[in-house]
């Protein structure tokens, strides 16, 4: 199977591409840049690499149109994401256009380049969510607003795809003991304690048992909390 993961060098994402690269899987890992694009390769031999910044979505646009993507792909696995916590009153322009960019306007440019690819294998495309992307609280109106806006990508591309073959899950995790859940604590000036939260191996196993599904079923959402 052949499989382009976006965020693979972190948390949920990390976990993924172990589990995919020890089985022998061929991958295509999205890097922001040169820097993590060396430490991907070294992470992962034989995986492909490809780099652009995610925040941009003007120069992702013109990445994405000069890439030779495989003419067909399994799947497509969104696990990239920004997170910063910041009351209404004081969020800028730049926090919320930031994190818009980054967890909802580059999934959709991606998922769209890459949908011959994903119809020709009648593959899948998962969207790594969060919580906040059903529920917004207090702190959390950038990141959440850019959450929504991810499940909304995800429910009308699932419908678009159905009769190409494509299939399209959201999971939606709860606190996940990642670099992410760590940054979101000090930003909640509270201790961290990664033993208390979702671990990203828990996730990815889930990822993994819907690019292994059956072609005779599809599974729309996956939530996981925290016990």
């Amino acid at each position: 199977m052949r499989h382009l993961v976006t965020g693979a060098g972190s948390g949920i994402g990390r976990a993924l591409v172990d589990l995919l690269h020890g089985r022998g899987d061929d991958l295509l890992l999205w890097a922001r840049d040169a820097e993590r694009a060396e430490v991907l390769a070294g992470r992962h031999p034989g995986a492909d690499i490809l780099v652009g910044d995610l925040a941009d979505p003007v120069a992702l646009e013109q990445v994405l149109s000069t890439l030779e993507l495989p003419a067909r792909l399994d799947s497509l696995v969104h696990c990239a994401g920004v997170v910063d916590l910041a009351p209404v009153e004081d969020l800028t322009a730049a926090d919320l256009i930031h994190q818009v960019a980054v967890n909802a306007v580059a999934p959709a440019l991606i998922s769209r380049a890459c949908l011959p690819a994903l119809r020709a294998a009648q593959g899948s495309v998962v969207f790594v969510n969060s919580g906040a992307g059903l529920h917004a609280h207090p702190h959390w109106s950038a990141y959440a607003a850019s959450k929504h806006a991810v499940k909304a990508i995800a429910d009308a591309l699932r419908a678009e795809e159905q009769q190409q073959g494509v299939r399209v899950t959201s999971v939606y995790p709860g606190r996940v003991a990642t670099p992410m859940q760590q940054k979101v604590h000090e930003q909640e000036e509270r201790d961290y304690d990664a033993s208390a939260w979702v671990q990203p191996g828990t996730v990815a196993a889930q990822i993994l048992a819907v690019l292994d599904l059956p072609d005779d079923a599809v599974v729309p959402e996956i939530q996981i909390r925290p016990r």
